[in-house]
């Protein structure tokens, strides 16, 4: 199928606003080295990425290393992209941006860098996933990833004798048991919109298809279809939150679950940092949501949080290759785990967060499923969606709005994945 890199690179852009003045990569003093320039979009992770070139630099006489970590990365990113200013190598993150950018043709095939055999396979399947339309070749390589579930509080499940729930109608036991012990089963911080697709992606896992959203992009179901189940769960967990849960904010559920003020909260591993920046000595454990009352079927929510990607307009393959080698050294990848309590799309013999023991066999067997939120458009604002739903509770006019607003939000996807099918049906009927 022919594609205009421009149409669909103009699509994943369509909600920047403004243009900025952005200075690409300039030239090293040293005429002789290779210059390689990455812009990544964590600014929470700017320390590591700071030592990392520090270091790559000292052990480097041909190739002068650049990274930048900016709080608005992912603009400045799609900024430069329009004026054809490309960074050698971009670190992004699993989602619709790099659906967007592999449609827009502006990212290289790495499926010969070396290092690819050593990523967890689980994560190289979600990347696949995440293309709009089948493409050959790979165009991220996993870097870490985060987890999300239930996070709970270890003392407490142990001094009152708790046991983790395997299924969901355990679960709901769970909550009724430790709501009659007067303890909050459950905070949320739905305040800030974002947090409501915590709980939400973490039991879609198991209740609603993978692919999902590309089964409703090729017209074979409705999120009506799939989503209702998921839906009607979502609402069973609100009574065994706090009263108000509109009323808390992401920080606010943060620090009452560290001082002990429920037993369990429905987030992300990326939680726990401020959690114990509030009581270090919490101790923190996690499983995956028990959605479903297959135990079989369990799957851990987890997705590519931080991979890295090589522009199409890199100059200087081998050198950026020489550079991706450095950032997946063990010991990088290690350093970079114990600063963001991350889990590593590596294999290998890492030491993480005891908060992940609940979930390590997942990791390891690499059963893991993407968050149903990585293919979202951002203008369709799922999470506010999200909230809107749980404070009005009506599960029909929720799911009415979601499929409405996807045909309009995925209406250039819809007709161009239209497009892939037909003239792939029709090369399969020409070659029988």
């Amino acid at each position: 199928m022919e594609r205009e890199r421009k149409k669909y690179l103009e699509l994943s852009l369509c909600c920047v606003a403004a243009a900025m003045t952005v200075q690409g990569c300039g030239a090293s003093s040293d005429s002789q080295k290779i210059e390689i320039e990455i812009v990544q979009y964590k600014p929470e992770a700017a320390n590591y990425f700071k030592v990392v070139e520090e270091e790559f630099n000292a052990t480097h006489d041909d190739i002068h290393l650049t990274i930048s970590s900016p709080n608005d990365a992912m603009t400045i990113l799609k900024t430069r992209f329009i004026r054809e200013d490309y960074p050698d190598i971009i670190g992004i993150g699993g989602d619709i941006n790099y659906s967007y950018f592999v449609d827009a043709q502006i990212l290289t095939d790495v499926s010969d860098y070396e290092g690819i055999k050593d990523i967890n396979q689980g994560y190289l399947d979600i990347a696949e996933s995440l293309e709009l339309v089948p493409v050959d070749g790979t165009y991220i390589l996993p870097y870490v990833a985060n987890a999300a579930g239930i996070l709970y509080n270890r003392d407490m499940f142990a001094e009152h004798g708790w046991q983790i729930p395997e299924t969901w109608d355990e679960l709901m036991a769970l909550c009724e048991e430790i709501q009659a012990e007067g303890i909050l089963p459950f905070y949320f911080g739905f305040k800030d919109t974002w947090t409501c697709l915590a709980p939400w992606n973490a039991m879609a896992v198991a209740l609603a298809p993978a692919d999902t959203a590309k089964q409703v992009n090729k017209g074979q179901t409705t999120f009506t279809d799939e989503y209702r189940e998921l839906s009607e769960k979502y609402l069973a967990l609100l009574p065994y939150g706090p009263d108000d849960p509109f009323a808390y904010s992401y920080n606010d559920a943060c620090t009452a679950f560290a001082r002990g003020e429920a037993a369990m909260y429905a987030i992300g591993s990326y939680a726990t940092p401020q959690i114990l920046s509030v009581n270090p000595d919490l101790n923190i454990d996690s499983f995956v949501m028990p959605a479903s009352n297959d135990k079989e079927s369990r799957t851990l929510n987890s997705g590519i949080d931080l991979g890295f990607c090589v522009m199409d307009g890199c100059e200087n393959k081998e050198a950026a290759y020489e550079v991706l080698d450095f950032l997946y050294a063990d010991e990088n990848i290690q350093k970079y785990i114990d600063a963001q309590n991350a889990v590593p799309c590596k294999t290998g013999d890492f030491q993480l967060s005891s908060m992940l023991d609940g979930m390590l066999s997942f990791i390891e067997a690499g059963n893991m499923t993407d968050y149903q939120d990585h293919y979202y458009p951002s203008e369709m604002a799922v999470d506010a969606q999200l909230q809107t739903f749980l404070l009005e509770q009506n599960v029909d006019a929720f799911l009415s709005k979601f499929d409405t607003d996807w045909q309009r939000y995925n209406r250039d996807i819809i007709r161009m994945v239209k497009a892939y099918e037909e003239n792939n049906t029709e090369a399969e009927n020409y070659e029988k």
